[in-house]
């Protein structure tokens, strides 16, 4: 795996994954453009070696293609979960040689916890006081009608006031002026709840930004964790070592040590200011609101740092393949509290998480809705807006089967479930009320006699194995390919 973000982009353009743009390009809207069509063309990551009024170079869509993605996390990332889910499942050993087993998985386990390292390369270059300054950094507008320009890819670390628990989120970062930012924390979020802990001490939330970092450790930032998961002990699962980290300069709070560049600050509970208009992934511009305010007390950087973005809008776009991965790397610990769950997908063009479609085994009436109650009680499958469930002969990928599915297998009045005044995702612009909303089931699973279906249900269509297998051996003779 990668120690930093640098040995990831070595390794990219190693492999003829990376394109160096050596012309001067503006960060305000033309980079994004740029990075914009490469990602829907599914084309190489990009270093923007010479940026406008900044002297750091900048690099966008790293994780534009499977392929990279795959790379970025060292495998496939459903073989990930499922050693992950390994690694979790609790189980009282019998003998000695699960005991054994169980010693080396708890070691395991512990060689994933952050390393702290008094020496890093994130603070080569420290600037405090007036020289702590965010002019320098090429950070980029990337739709027509933003409210300015934004930090896209910040880790941001906040420390829990009640449990002392670090939680690593990513949140939009609005530039007000060279000292301060919006921070776009949404009413759900762990970071917004560090804020509301510290509002109720009294005090203000120490917030550390890590731009950078090896590829694990910026999935690591974007993957719904559970309440209480260290998103840097599951980076160092991921990476098979743990992460190093540093004690920041100026607040009581610990960094990648391989970061590019760090910004320290605070925010004060009840400070608020309006943040956006911003172009985002759900295809709309999100409409201004208050929004927290992140003050600059500290700059650390690298010598000669590189400078992370994305850029987001309707699908395809970079974040296609990072929702991929989440998808197919949460499936194994889904199945740790649901079994009966066989496949789950969640399209990029519905932005993940305002659709799911799962095949389950059904074991018994009313088996669907079940499963659909259950999900939407899972972290943040909550905002999940719609729920289609289907029997486990129907491939969840193929739009084909789920609509054929969706069509034969359901009865509106029957097999549809309508739950209103629900938690809504803040950037839900059709809900009703911000962060509130309705939630729809569909019970596409063929319907038993005990859940009310006394029809008989048709006979399916499939051909005889015995032609089929004929027709097999038969085919290079019928001079069709």
């Amino acid at each position: 795996m990668f120690s930093d973000l640098q040995e990831f982009i070595a390794e990219l353009e190693r492999r003829g994954m990376l394109r160096r743009v050596k012309v001067e390009v503006d960060p305000e809207l033309e980079i994004a453009e740029i990075a914009s069509r490469t990602a829907k063309q599914r084309g190489p990551a990009l270093l923007f070696e010479r940026v406008k009024g900044s002297r750091f170079p900048v690099v966008m869509n790293l994780f534009g293609t499977w392929e990279r993605m795959k790379l970025a996390l060292g495998g496939e990332p459903e073989r990930i979960g499922e050693e992950l889910a390994e690694l979790l499942t609790p189980r009282i050993p019998e003998g000695i040689g699960e005991k054994i087993a169980s010693l080396k998985k708890l070691g395991r386990a512990l060689s994933f916890k952050p390393k702290r390292v008094k020496r890093a390369p994130c603070q080569e270059v420290v600037l405090e006081g007036e020289e702590a300054t965010l002019e320098a950094l090429p950070v980029l507008k990337t739709w027509p009608k933003d409210a300015g320009r934004f930090i896209t890819l910040p880790l941001v670390f906040t420390r829990s006031p009640v449990s002392g628990r670090v939680n690593v989120g990513m949140y939009r970062m609005q530039i007000y002026d060279s000292k301060t930012t919006g921070m776009h924390w949404h009413v759900h979020k762990h970071g917004a709840g560090h804020l509301r802990e510290a509002a109720e001490a009294g005090e203000r939330l120490e917030v550390a930004v890590a731009l950078g970092g090896d590829p694990a450790v910026i999935f690591s930032a974007v993957a719904p964790l559970p309440e209480g998961f260290d998103e840097l002990a599951f980076a160092g699962f991921l990476r098979k070592r743990g992460v190093e980290v540093v004690r920041c300069r100026t607040v009581e709070l610990e960094v990648p040590a391989g970061a590019e560049f760090v910004l320290e600050g605070y925010v004060e509970p009840g400070e608020m200011r309006t943040e956006g208009p911003f172009g985002d992934h759900t295809g709309y511009y999100t409409p201004p609101e208050e929004f927290p305010v992140f003050h600059v007390t500290c700059i650390t950087r690298r010598e000669q740092p590189v400078y992370p973005a994305t850029v987001v809008g309707k699908p395809w776009m970079e974040d296609v393949q990072l929702g991929r991965a989440v998808e197919r790397l949460f499936l194994p610990l889904l199945r740790l509290q649901l079994p009966e769950l066989v496949d789950l997908h969640m399209p990029a063009a519905a932005g993940f998480h305002n659709l799911a479609v799962v095949s389950i085994k059904k074991r018994y009436p009313g088996h669907a809705k079940k499963v659909m109650f259950a999900l939407w009680g899972m972290g943040q499958m909550a905002l999940t807006k719609v729920i289609v469930v289907v029997d486990e002969d129907i491939n969840v990928h193929d739009y084909q089967q789920v609509l054929w599915a969706v069509s034969t297998r359901f009865d509106p009045a029957r097999d549809m479930v309508v739950v209103r005044d629900t938690p809504a995702d803040t950037l839900d612009h059709f809900s009703p009320l911000p962060n509130l909303g309705s939630k729809l089931g569909i019970d596409a699973t063929l319907k038993w006699r005990e859940e009310g279906f006394t029809r008989e249900i048709p006979e399916a269509l499939e051909m005889s194995p015995e032609v089929v297998e004929l027709v097999n051996r038969r085919w290079h003779e019928y001079g069709i390919q």
